[in-house]
């Protein structure tokens, strides 16, 4: 991927929306996976979505994140360690973080919450100092 390529310098703009790149590790690899994905700023967190597209299978970054939601993430050229929390419907800043990120993605989101029954998580992540 050109934005991991580049160290930074192509991709954070990807396709007009901001994108970071999200480094996990495999909760059965032990291997680090790195992701693009589009975000939102929420104060001093990241927002992202786990829609995978619209797809019945939640992406295997949200998998990784459960089994371990200390993660990297890279914003351009910069780098930091944060911390994942996966959030439901349930969760009393869900729709408020749903309508952040998906006006970001100019509603991409709900257009994929429509083609699936699973209800898709948002995930803040948190730089650590």
């Amino acid at each position: 991927m050109l934005y991991e390529r580049s160290g930074g310098l192509v991709g954070h703009r990807l396709l007009g929306v901001p994108t970071l790149l999200l480094r996990t590790t495999g909760a059965r690899t032990g291997r680090t996976r790195t992701n693009a994905l589009v975000y939102a700023k929420d104060c001093d967190r990241y927002v992202v979505v786990a829609s995978n597209g619209g797809a019945d299978q939640a992406p295997g970054w949200l998998h990784n994140l459960r089994d371990n939601p200390s993660a990297e993430i890279q914003i351009g050229r910069q780098r930091h360690p944060a911390t994942a929390e996966i959030l439901g419907p349930e969760a009393p800043d869900y729709a408020r973080l749903w309508r952040v990120v998906n006006e970001n993605n100019s509603g991409r989101y709900d257009a994929y919450q429509a083609r699936t029954q699973r209800p898709i998580p948002v995930v803040t992540l948190t730089p650590q100092a």
